[in-house]
């Protein structure tokens, strides 16, 4: 016996010509959408019956990817005002209908349909979102002036039911043009409070850990000392721990700080080091990178060789980005390291020379001190 193949699912797809049922409906049955079409057609003109169908399945199909924006390749709104502007050339002939100007009623619906599927369809299509307000405000200005239209007609020739359709027309034309400037203040309105919401909420999440969760690990880091494997991992803890809390109020994120914060948490999960960081001023990403290489050799020197407290403390002003970074540990000779180890001499000094900067390494008895400096252009980037 012929096992029967499976039909794909009913699915419309995110792009589509209108609404993507013919293509959805040729997919399932395996056939033509040329055909699919022609058949929706020609139900259309049998009492509406094709039309019913086509509105009832592009409701009731679901698409296949329900968080994909849908892309439409037809210019809805764009055609309906051409056809509004075609329905009111047959006002030219004045000829009547129930007291109306033939034309009048038609070219109004289609243009307010205009604005209205701009409004709840096109904002959210990314092929037609940007040009939605240039259509919504033709349509608009269209309708204020046929609304201009008919009523001095309806004034002129005693026709009341122009003029009241003039008037309407107008009415809409005009919503058209504030509508969608109070929708939009209403939308940011509602993100700030939502904003402020979560702020709120954040905050006191960040209170209540302060309180207990963050100075536990304090605690431990405290009593472990800084180079214990438990405290290294209490201080990896406390620092994503402070990152999920205060993400994006940071205002260096993104930025030479943020290197300098992740470059010392991945030290820190490695070595037996504790490294403090301080940044004052804005840094640009851009023109970070030369600088934060630099440190970060520093850095993986005195958490190898020094270990215990680190402090880097990194300024932007006008002139110049500068970074120190510090330990306590037993100190060198820095002019009697061999030719051979290239660490301070290529990849801090020289690094730092080639990017137009200065790098100096001081050592003593009470520590190493490398100072990393990159002067600044007048545009505020980097030399």
């Amino acid at each position: 016996m012929t096992a029967v193949a499976a039909r794909p699912p009913l699915r419309r797809s995110p792009d589509v010509v209108l609404s993507g049922v013919a293509a959805a409906l040729a997919r399932h049955l395996d056939r033509p959408i040329g055909v699919v079409r022609l058949i929706l057609a020609a139900l259309a003109l049998l009492g509406g019956a094709g039309i019913l169908l086509y509105a009832w399945l592009w409701a009731l199909v679901p698409r296949e990817r329900p968080d994909a924006p849908v892309s439409r390749r037809v210019p809805v709104a764009a055609l309906l005002l051409g056809a509004a502007a075609l329905a009111a050339l047959l006002l030219l002939g004045r000829e009547l209908r129930y007291g109306l100007p033939f034309g009048g009623v038609e070219s109004a619906l289609l243009a307010s349909a205009a604005i209205a599927w701009t409004l709840g369809v096109d904002a959210r299509d990314p092929r037609h979102a940007g040009r939605a307000p240039l259509v919504r405000l033709l349509a608009s200005g269209f309708l204020v002036v046929l609304g201009g239209a008919l009523a001095a007609l309806g004034f002129l020739t005693t026709l009341p039911g122009a003029a009241v359709l003039g008037l309407v027309d107008v009415l809409v034309g005009l919503a058209g043009f504030v509508v969608p400037v109070i929708l939009d203040r209403a939308a940011r309105r509602a993100e700030e409070r939502a904003a402020a919401a979560r702020r709120e909420q954040r905050s006191e999440i960040a209170a209540h850990l302060h309180d207990s969760v963050l100075q536990t690990l304090a605690i431990i880091q405290n009593r472990a000392g800084a180079g214990s494997e438990v405290a290294r991992i209490a201080r990896a803890q406390e620092r994503e721990l402070r990152d999920w809390l205060f993400a994006g109020t940071d205002p260096f994120a993104g930025d030479l700080a943020t290197e300098l914060r992740t470059i010392a948490r991945e030290l820190e999960l490695e070595h037996a080091v504790r490294i403090e960081v301080v940044a004052v001023g804005d840094v640009d990403e851009v023109e970070s990178h030369a600088v934060a290489a630099a440190v970060r050799e520093a850095l993986v020197n005195a958490a190898r060789h020094a270990g215990g407290e680190v402090t880097v403390y990194a300024e932007a002003t006008p002139a110049a980005i500068e970074v120190f970074v510090r330990d306590r540990g037993p100190g060198f000779d820095p002019g009697a390291v061999p030719d051979g180890r290239l660490g301070i001499r290529e990849s801090i000094v020289g690094r730092m020379a080639r990017a137009g900067g200065t790098a100096t390494v001081t050592s003593g008895e009470d520590g190493t001190e490398v100072h990393v400096r990159l002067p600044r252009r007048a545009d505020g980037g980097a030399a």
